[in-house]
């Protein structure tokens, strides 16, 4: 199995704060590997590492093989690594569909000499639009297509938020915390689109949640961060009944 992306020894520190302290983790192509631990362990620094808008001090990040580490977060994004984030970044006053057609690669419309020969980009913009309409089928929000995106409900934000996600052609989806504020039946709607995501369409994932008696049920690996370290990594089982994990988590 190839590994998709591979993290070595990756550090960043915020002044007195080492928010993530010689990580190393890899993710094999088309598995779903979760990240967890307590609040300010590190997690979402480490997203941000990875998908560019913060800058690793040490350590090397690679994705497919391409060092990522110092790279754009327009960059990676073009290589297939995608991010979301647990408050979802919508343009709210744009319509559940425009949100969706937004991170669409390769638009020929988009390019200022082609834009005003209506007659070489139009059957492509059909296509896109079609394919929007099916994906947004796939994440539930197709009656919502002419909706505000600011007049979503919080389950339905992240809904949004996946589904464009997906339309950027990504290999490898990094969801910060995609079930949070959402309901228990929705959080497991979430999971099971992502789990026949993978399944259909090979995508990966590295997902951060606090929902673990969600995530634990449809995992290949979970790693464990505390303190900006990775302190624990194994199944589903294996980190359940690790002693240092419900130590941190519990105080057992």
């Amino acid at each position: 199995m190839t590994d998709l992306l591979r993290v070595h020894n990756v550090s960043k520190r915020f002044e007195r704060l080492q928010a993530v302290d010689n990580v190393s983790l890899i993710v094999p192509a088309g598995q779903i590997v979760g990240l967890i631990g307590p609040n300010g362990s590190g997690k979402s620094t480490l997203f941000a590492l990875l998908s560019g808008s913060q800058r690793a001090e040490s350590g090397r990040i690679e994705f497919d093989g391409h060092d990522i580490t110092h790279r754009s977060p327009d960059q990676i994004f073009q290589l297939g690594l995608v991010r979301s984030y647990q408050d979802p970044a919508l343009f709210t006053r744009m319509t559940v569909l425009d949100n969706v057609l937004l991170p669409v690669k390769d638009q020929l419309g988009e390019n200022p000499g082609l834009a005003p020969l209506h007659r070489i980009w139009r059957k492509q913009e059909r296509d896109i639009a079609s394919a929007a309409g099916a994906l947004l089928d796939r994440v539930m929000l197709r009656r919502h297509y002419k909706t505000l995106a600011s007049d979503l409900s919080g389950g339905q934000m992240k809904l949004l938020q996946l589904g464009r996600s997906l339309n950027g052609s990504a290999r490898m989806l990094l969801l910060d915390e995609p079930t949070a504020g959402v309901a228990p039946k929705l959080a497991r709607d979430i999971f099971h689109l992502v789990e026949a995501l993978r399944r259909e369409q090979g995508l990966t994932f590295l997902i951060i949640e606090h929902r673990l008696d969600v995530l634990f049920d449809f995992v290949d690996d979970v790693y464990v961060m505390h303190a900006g370290r990775v302190v624990a990594q194994g199944t589903a089982a294996d980190i359940a009944a690790n002693a240092q994990v419900r130590e941190i988590y519990f105080g057992d």
